[in-house]
């Protein structure tokens, strides 16, 4: 039998959404002695990980829209931890590298996430208990993004 509406405090999704907003909140702490937003502490990490990303991708990546990570580009530009070229190499995209200084940045910003992150997992009891979390969440947002594909194309 299918629950006809949800209730608040049983619901998965509203514990999820109490986790991400406390996630959000404590990596906002962490960050704010850097100097960094979570967004562009997030687009520093896809850049370490996949160098060369245009804004279109970077936005994806942190989730937030192409307008806010052109935002985001810009004031990691102004202090020197990223660089794009001033033309296109070929289209439209500018591809973003980290600077020296990006580096060093995103290495002290990682650090202070990774902290943030082992505390909010010091809850839970094992290493296999983080694992299945992350399989778990996974598998949760690939059922909603799955859903939300066939009721785009149905």
């Amino acid at each position: 039998m299918q629950p006809d509406r949800v209730h608040v405090e049983s619901s998965v999704g509203y514990a999820l959404k109490q986790a991400a907003a406390a996630l959000r909140g404590a990596m906002d702490t962490a960050l704010r002695p850097l100097g960094l937003t979570v967004p562009q502490y997030a687009c520093l990490e896809l850049l370490g990980s996949s160098p060369g990303l245009s804004a279109a991708e970077l936005a994806r990546g942190a989730f937030v829209t192409r307008q806010s990570m052109h935002a985001v580009l810009t004031g990691l530009e102004q202090r020197g931890l990223l660089a794009r070229p001033p033309a296109a190499p070929r289209g439209r995209a500018l591809p973003t590298q980290l600077t020296e200084r990006g580096v060093a940045v995103l290495d002290e910003a990682s650090r202070a996430v990774a902290r943030v992150e082992q505390r909010m997992l010091g809850a839970l009891a094992s290493t296999d208990d983080v694992a299945r979390l992350h399989r778990d969440l996974v598998a949760c947002a690939e059922a909603v993004a799955s859903a939300d594909d066939v009721a785009t194309r149905g």
